[in-house]
This record gives structure tokens, C-alpha cells and sequence, in this order.
């Protein structure tokens, strides 16, 4: 599912494409992919590609929060969650930096 994420995330230009491994971190995933889009359109756009490719990969429909915003988005993959943000929004949260990963600050 990973690969799969991370192909559709390229082919849509998303942005630096971070994925952590939480596995045995988190109950609630063993990864986290964390992407930027250059835009509010971008961010969503790339949110419902995602959730429509990995429904025709047969994983079904997954859930997508946030994308009618487009500040940020999250796909509910299941064993991975995949949050997409435009960059100042990335920042502000900095979810590499509390997962402690990327040298960020």
C-alpha cells in the first residue's frame, strides 16, 4: 500500500514527500506520509486522487478529511495515514518535528 501511496503522490507533483515509521510508535498507523502541495486546489486534488486510486487498488474507500479546505488533508489508509498540507500549514504544524525525523526543528 506504501508504494502505492507514494506513486500516486509523484505522478500528482506532490511536494516533499516525507514518510515516517511508526511502527510501534503509534497504535494508530505504522506510517505516516507527510506531503505539500503548492496550492489549496493542489492539496485537494491530490487528497481525492489518492483515496479514488487506492479504492481501485481494492483497499476500498478509504476516508478523506479536509480536502473541501484544502489548507490540509488526511487520508485514512488504514495502516498508513497520509497527511497532505500547502507549505505554511506544513510548517506550522510540523508534524516531522514532533515525530523527530528530517533533522527538523
Amino acid at each position: 500500500m506504501l508504494t502505492r501511496i507514494l506513486a500516486s503522490l509523484d505522478d500528482d507533483k506532490a511536494e516533499n514527500i516525507v514518510t515516517v515509521n511508526l511502527e510501534g510508535r503509534s497504535a494508530l498507523c505504522d506510517a505516516a506520509v507527510i506531503a505539500s502541495g503548492r496550492s489549496s486546489r493542489h492539496v485537494a486534488a491530490m487528497a481525492e486522487h489518492l483515496g479514488r486510486r487506492l479504492k481501485e487498488a481494492g483497499y476500498g474507500t478509504r476516508p478523506v478529511s479536509g480536502a473541501t479546505q484544502g489548507d490540509w488533508a488526511l487520508v485514512d489508509a488504514g495502516d498508513v495515514i497520509v497527511h497532505l498540507f500547502r507549505p505554511e500549514v506544513r510548517d506550522y504544524y510540523d508534524l516531522e518535528g514532533m515525530w523527530s525525523v528530517g533533522g527538523r526543528k
